[in-house]
């Protein structure tokens, strides 16, 4: 369905700003002293790199655009034999199909396509209320990430894991990493519930518990800078399994950022420097997305979009076990499939959230 009329001016003189952006960023890349400053060039590299589609696509759209009105003048044209008329009309059809497919592609970008860009993500999986149970849910969300992960040829690195006696996870930190993965997996962001009979319960009866799920774009460079002085440093025998060396060796790493109070600890390797460099990259994350939340709230305050708000205390899906069932709150979306889901077969799920998240998105251009 073609845009509404006021919706089309809106959007091309959004990607007309955006092809001028581009047209200048080329420009400045032709100035020899900006060639011969390596770092300055990367940098514009990097901000064309994330015009180029749209520019293109504005050109694309143009051109179709103007053959349709090309061919629809020779329509027109009392002049021309009946047959070169009829071929003109064609031409009006293909050419008016093809400029409006390339401007639905060209909204697309437009308002998706800087998460496209984003190729590595950090997931933390956190048990909530519910103990035991709250713990392997934990455990099972791990499993159903990773396997979706697989399913989409994504890259997965375990960072960190804290087992409970029963096989659960407190916590469990994996980087993720993949073509576009944070537009795939940024939607996961927020409090997950499950609702199912414990294998510890022995009378049948059905449990509510809740786990938290924070995903963290991972840029190819952390723009941050954070003081040395601005962390506190503890280092500390690792406890729990790993063999003697685990208990004996001063390796685990726990670093507390003083201005905002950001705690992370590592110790799931045996060398203290895997586990310091393990837990700066994380700490550099959080310290990070910490501050755009707050530049985005106070930004944004008027509105909000699904993707990246991250906030934990957000209710976004419940697990229904006994009814097969998966809620997602967010759009009012359920799924009678939840065994399929729980084993990774999440596709349907995030398409949902995109094209929800897409038309959110569109409505605030």
């Amino acid at each position: 369905m073609p845009l509404a009329e006021e919706l089309q001016q809106v959007v091309l003189a959004k990607l007309d700003q955006q092809a001028k952006t581009f047209r200048d960023l080329t420009r400045q890349m032709e100035d020899p002293e900006i060639a011969s400053d390596p770092v300055r060039l990367t940098d514009l590299l990097k901000q064309r790199g994330r015009l180029e589609r749209s520019a293109n696509l504005l050109a694309d759209y143009r051109r179709a655009a103007d053959q349709a009105e090309q061919a629809r003048s020779l329509a027109e044209d009392a002049d021309q034999d009946d047959e070169l008329r009829e071929l003109a009309k064609q031409d009006i059809e293909e050419n008016t199909a093809r400029r409006d497919q390339l401007l639905e592609e060209a909204v697309g970008e437009l308002v998706m396509g800087e998460d496209t860009t984003i190729d590595s993500v950090v997931m933390e999986i956190r048990a909530g209320t519910g103990g035991d149970e709250a713990a392997l849910f934990a455990r099972d969300l791990y499993e159903m990430y990773t396997r979706f992960a697989e399913h989409r040829k994504f890259k997965v690195e375990p960072l960190s894991f804290s087992p409970t006696e029963r096989g659960g996870f407190r916590e469990a930190v994996l980087a993720v990493k993949g073509p576009g993965v944070w537009s795939v997996l940024g939607y996961e962001g927020g409090g997950h519930r499950v609702q199912r009979v414990p294998v510890t319960e022995a009378q049948g009866r059905i449990h509510t518990s809740a786990a938290t799920v924070a995903v963290l774009p991972e840029p190819e460079t952390i723009e941050i800078d954070i003081p040395d002085d601005d962390v506190i440093e503890h280092v500390s025998r690792a406890g729990g399994p790993g063999g003697q060396n685990v208990n004996k060796v001063s390796s685990a790493i726990k670093l507390d950022h003083l201005p905002t109070g950001i705690t992370v600890s590592m110790r799931d390797e045996k060398s203290q420097h895997k586990n310091r460099a393990k837990a700066w990259r994380i700490l550099r994350l959080r310290v990070q997305q910490h501050y755009e939340q707050a530049k985005r709230a106070e930004r944004d305050s008027a509105r909000r979009t699904m993707i990246g708000s991250g906030d934990r205390s957000q209710r976004i899906r419940t697990y229904n076990f006994p009814q097969n069932r998966c809620t997602d709150h967010r759009i009012g979306l359920d799924i009678y499939h939840l065994d399929r889901i729980m084993t990774g077969d999440l596709d349907n799920l995030v398409a949902a959230c995109r094209d929800h998240d897409r038309q959110e998105r569109i409505k605030n251009l």
